[in-house]
């Protein structure tokens, strides 16, 4: 395999994000629910045989700080040092929006240079890897929806309905960090267990003549109505207040929450006609997509 073109690096949206406290690291300690989605970046990666790592296609960063590009040099001091590859990365997932699109975009580039180069590295390992890179990494790369605690890097697999999404990005870029570093951010909310969000969203799989219902999403989105909430969404709506106005035209459709540090945020909506209601006619400066949700990474099997 010297080249694997379109790999899909898909979105993820958190159900929840709770944060319990400040680690002795610096760190906060977190809790959330990770929901894959099918907006996806596109990735094509071609090896080279003169051992260059290129970098092509949309670059929100210099390449010093390029997540696929680093990504591809951690993966190479475990392999054949002289591996070059091509990578070019198509954007769809904004940048800054709290939907780890950069950090889909290495884990797909971790996967993919894992079977081109003939690597042979486990998941473990590629997660050990990851985790240099970014704590929300190891998600992508273990391709199950999760219930996530640490920094976000601990997982346990959590069996999400199915549903549609209603996704919203005003084109505001919030900064992670600063959020993280905000005064009136609160720290201090009590951990939960999963099986007390997995009760509450009762999660689980449903079958119907033998196709998957969507009507799980009303689970999910009585969830979201009655337990848990994004601790950072009250610092990002006192900083951008677009942010409120986005979630207060979502509320008309279903249960609305921030996703991740923002600024994009979702409602749980009952079918795709009600989601793509809710992404039309927006204004002008903002994004809307109408979303699935996933039940695994597209790239799981490998």
């Amino acid at each position: 395999m010297e080249r694997a073109l379109a790999l899909p690096a898909p979105a993820k949206l958190n159900l929840f994000l709770h944060v319990l406290g400040r680690r002795a690291d610096g760190y906060h300690e977190l809790q959330s629910a990770f929901a894959l989605i099918d907006l996806c970046d596109l990735i094509d990666i071609e090896s080279r045989a003169d051992g260059e790592l290129r970098r092509s296609g949309d670059l929100v960063s210099g390449e010093a700080e390029d997540l696929p590009l680093r990504a591809a040099r951690l993966l190479r001091q475990h392999a054949d040092g002289h591996l070059g590859a091509d990578i070019r990365v198509t954007k769809r997932i904004p940048v800054g929006a709290g939907l780890g699109g950069g950090s889909s975009d290495a884990a797909t580039t971790l996967l993919a240079l894992n079977r081109i180069w003939a690597t042979r590295l486990d998941r473990d390992r590629l997660c050990d890897i990851a985790l240099e890179l970014g704590a929300d990494i190891p998600f992508f790369i273990r391709g199950f929806n999760a219930f996530a605690e640490g920094r976000g890097e601990r997982l346990s697999p959590l069996a999400v309905q199915p549903a549609h999404y209603a996704l919203v990005w005003p084109q505001v870029h919030v900064s992670t960090q600063e959020i993280f570093a905000d005064r009136g951010l609160t720290r201090n909310t009590k951990a939960m267990k999963m099986s007390d969000f997995s009760a509450a969203a009762d999660l689980g799989s449903r079958e119907s003549a033998g196709d998957r219902e969507f009507a799980g999403g009303g689970l999910i989105a009585q969830s979201l109505a009655s337990f848990g909430a994004n601790d950072l969404e009250a610092v990002v709506r006192r900083r951008y207040p677009v942010v409120t106005e986005v979630i207060e035209h979502l509320a008309r459709f279903g249960p609305a929450r921030m996703t991740g540090s923002g600024s994009a945020a979702f409602a749980v909506v009952n079918d795709e006609a009600t989601a793509r209601a809710a992404v039309t006619e927006l204004p002008s400066q903002w994004r809307g997509w109408a979303v699935k949700g996933l039940s695994e990474h597209p790239l799981a099997p490998w």
